[in-house]
């Protein structure tokens, strides 16, 4: 007949097996431990599933970091409030925005600003604290655009899983958008594509321009119909304008 040990001992080598390492660990812990026997079965469940529960979270956590591109980011979301350097507009917004509410609406967010206001600081700590419960990809909308491009004229097929793949995020963050003007025609078409189809899946975008939204159809191409169709859907949610203080 198999003692308590010889069970607890298959037991770890089961949950090694099905590579629930923590659990497996927190067996062994408890079983050593003083109090094992008077603990109740809540207790014991709590102490067993939860050291799994948080290392998998974390690990899920960090790999979504990286794939959005936003690993080893310092961008902390409490620092995303007035202060001597730079106040936030509309009032409050960093507040509302804090919930991420917006990203389970399907909302989009244009953050507005000139260079080193804090505008690529804002989209990192949204994106960076989506992290824990959503998917996130984080990119230089200029650089995006050029490699969407030229992997649809190197393979089709790789460029509509990629258009999936910026499909089913939760949350995608373009930040310098037209720092540049766009003379590409194929980027123009990437772009609309990109956010029509996130319109219409509710999926929330955040853009991050230096530009305000009246000088976009200089920036692509003097085309006023791709500029507007882009602007309406960009713009159609939360606009936030960081402003610098003046002594700054």
């Amino acid at each position: 007949m198999k003692t308590k040990a010889d069970a607890v001992t298959t037991l770890v080598d089961e949950l090694n097996e099905l590579r629930l390492f923590g659990m497996a660990a927190s067996l062994e812990s408890l079983y050593h431990s003083a109090d094992f026997n008077n603990l109740d079965r809540i207790s014991f469940l709590q102490k067993l599933i939860e050291p799994e529960y948080e290392s998998k979270t974390d690990q899920r956590y960090k790999n979504r970091l990286k794939r959005a591109h936003l690993t080893g980011g310092p961008q902390e979301y409490d620092n995303c409030k007035d202060s001597a350097d730079r106040k936030y507009l509309p009032s409050d917004i960093t507040t509302t925005l804090s919930t991420l509410n917006f990203i389970a609406d399907g909302l989009n967010i244009c953050i507005l600003g000139p260079s080193d206001s804090g505008k690529s600081y804002l989209a990192k700590a949204l994106g960076i604290k989506a992290c824990t419960h959503s998917r996130v990809g984080y990119y230089h909308c200029e650089s995006f655009l050029e490699e969407m491009v030229a992997l649809k004229l190197r393979d089709y097929q790789a460029y509509q899983k990629q258009i999936r793949y910026n499909m089913n995020l939760d949350l995608l963050i373009l930040d310098d958008f037209l720092l540049h003007t766009i003379s590409d025609e194929r980027e123009v078409k990437v772009l609309f594509e990109v956010m029509e189809k996130r319109s219409e899946l509710s999926k929330s975008t955040i853009v991050c321009s230096q530009r305000e939204p009246s000088s976009w159809p200089s920036m692509i191409m003097n085309d006023e119909v791709s500029s507007n169709a882009i602007m309406k859907r960009a713009t159609k949610h939360y606009t936030v304008v960081i402003e610098p203080k003046a002594d700054n």
